[in-house]
């Protein structure tokens, strides 16, 4: 069995990792632990978790659980949307979504400069991969009909950009104000389905298959 660790952003993300990505990888022989980022340490051994401000909080942690001899990857599951200002490579973005977001995980593995570690950041967001099954916020939230602008969003779910009022996070809330990330965000995926995901989300697909292939080494 290999374990592998995956930093991730908040409590969201944790659920996904541990009740939908974890149970997948389990066949493969691969042990996967979500890990959530913590924001500050104190002498006692408490840890305050979530959010993330600068990047030495990022690069702090990968390196303690890179740490670990025993593990045979460590990932990362964080936002392209609201990344730190200082994170490495936000100097040198250009061309597609999918240019940028690449030139920001090999910046970070360049910063850290362990093999072991697989960067992903999520296309836009967490939100993004909700897109790639629409159809979903009807069933959750009682309302058959799905707005027309999700619905146009959804024909390229990792593409939706990151403005501050259209980003995934915000068209789902203006339409859904209910809508809280920790209990709507893992129901909605559950119902989706992993195999929809990926075939819908190239980047998030390649990340899988990343972890996959840490099965067959």
């Amino acid at each position: 069995m290999k374990r592998v660790y995956v930093l991730a952003e908040g409590q969201t993300e944790e659920t996904f990792l541990r009740d939908v990505l974890g149970p997948h990888l389990l066949p493969l022989e691969i042990s996967l632990t979500a890990v959530i980022v913590s924001t500050k340490r104190i002498k006692s051994g408490l840890k305050f978790k979530g959010g993330i401000s600068h990047f030495n909080q990022i690069r702090d942690e990968l390196r303690r659980l890179l740490g670990d001899s025993s593990v045979a990857a460590v990932s990362t599951m964080f936002d392209y949307y609201g990344l730190p200002f200082d994170f490495p490579g936000r100097l040198e973005l250009k061309g597609s979504c999918f240019e940028r977001v690449a030139t920001l995980e090999a910046a970070l593995a360049l910063s850290i400069g362990d093999p072991r570690l697989i960067p992903y950041l999520s296309l836009h967001e967490f939100e993004a991969l909700l897109f790639a099954g629409v159809g979903e916020f009807g069933s959750v939230f009682l309302k058959s009909k799905i707005p027309i602008d999700l619905q146009d969003a959804a024909r390229s779910p990792e593409e939706v950009n990151d403005g501050p009022e259209t980003h995934p996070a915000k068209r789902i809330l203006r339409h859904y104000p209910a809508y809280q990330k920790p209990i709507h965000g893992p129901l909605i995926i559950g119902r989706i389905g992993l195999p929809t995901i990926r075939a819908r989300c190239s980047h998030f697909d390649s990340w899988v298959s990343k972890l996959e292939a840490l099965g067959d080494s």
